[in-house]
């Protein structure tokens, strides 16, 4: 017994030398998934440039340029992809195969693109982590919004004081709802609005002649025929914030904290005049590098 009880005490010496052994080499090599002691210093650099991809769009062309900048500014490496996917959609199944390191994404569309896990109202961050695949990162967004918009010019809106989609009741029932992004998957239909407002309005032969239109918000229609966008207290209208989606590898502490520096700053009407620029001809690269030295972030 005795005997037994020497060699077992043997074997376990053994077993904690090796181990001691291995987080020695651990921490001299600084290689192992599991060491902490420098987190993400040159995680992106071990699996080569962060591979920036975008839409068609002039929104996903300027954000992505501006993502490239700040990361370039933050000391990573980083590459424009060659080509433009056709839709936001395409761009985010793009990230997920591998194709892309990053790219700009929209909440809604991004849960359409991918839609396990359930719908936290109100909880936007949760949906969208429970819906991607493992390995895949949704950073914190912009405060700009692409997302569907409900507007009226500014005639309507001084004849029957609206502000909201609830003051919508007050100018009668012939409202007709219209506009080039009325037959988008964000778009409100009649019946949702007739639920959440108590508006009934009918569908407009043509854009022309709707009195409700519904636009994207970064239209530049909003701004040129000074239309008024109606509030949505009720949240009828899904969000299309826009965020990085990036991939884990590429996610480390410089590129997240580069990456966040233009939550704050970039505002739908900033993203609205910047889309403009670049449909204009300017192109993304330098309209993102002035916005951002405009705005203090980037030297």
């Amino acid at each position: 017994m005795w005997c037994s009880a020497t060699s077992a005490t043997r074997s376990r010496s053994r077993l904690r030398l090796a181990a001691a052994a291995v987080c020695s080499l651990v921490l001299l090599t600084g290689c192992a998934a599991g060491a902490t002691s420098k987190p993400d210093t040159v995680y992106a650099d071990a699996v080569g440039p962060t591979v920036i991809g975008t839409d068609t769009s002039a929104e996903s062309r300027v954000v992505a340029a501006m993502y490239g900048e700040l990361l370039t500014g933050a000391g990573q490496k980083v590459r424009m992809a060659t080509t433009s996917y056709a839709s936001p959609s395409a761009t985010a199944k793009a990230v997920v195969a591998g194709k892309l390191g990053l790219a700009p994404a929209y909440e809604s569309t991004l849960l359409r693109t991918f839609p396990g896990g359930d719908t936290l109202p109100g909880n936007v961050s949760t949906t969208l982590s429970m819906a991607l695949p493992m390995g895949i990162t949704a950073l914190p967004p912009a405060a700009a919004d692409r997302g569907v918009v409900l507007a009226v010019t500014r005639a309507t809106a001084q004849a029957h004081d609206l502000h909201s989609l609830a003051d919508l009741p007050k100018a009668g029932s012939r409202l007709t709802l219209g506009g080039a992004a009325s037959k988008d998957p964000d778009a409100p239909t009649p019946s949702s609005l007739k639920k959440a407002y108590g508006v009934t309005l009918t569908t407009a032969g043509t854009s022309a002649t709707a009195d409700v239109l519904a636009l994207r918000s970064t239209d530049p229609s909003l701004t040129e025929d000074k239309l008024v966008v109606l509030t949505d207290p009720e949240a009828v209208i899904p969000p299309e914030h826009v965020f990085p989606l990036i991939q884990a590898p590429y996610a480390g502490l410089a590129a997240r904290k580069a990456l966040a520096r233009v939550n704050s700053a970039l505002t739908t009407d900033q993203l609205a005049a910047l889309a403009s620029s670049v449909d204009a001809g300017e192109s993304p690269a330098k309209a993102a590098r002035t916005w951002l030295r405009s705005k203090g972030l980037l030297s």
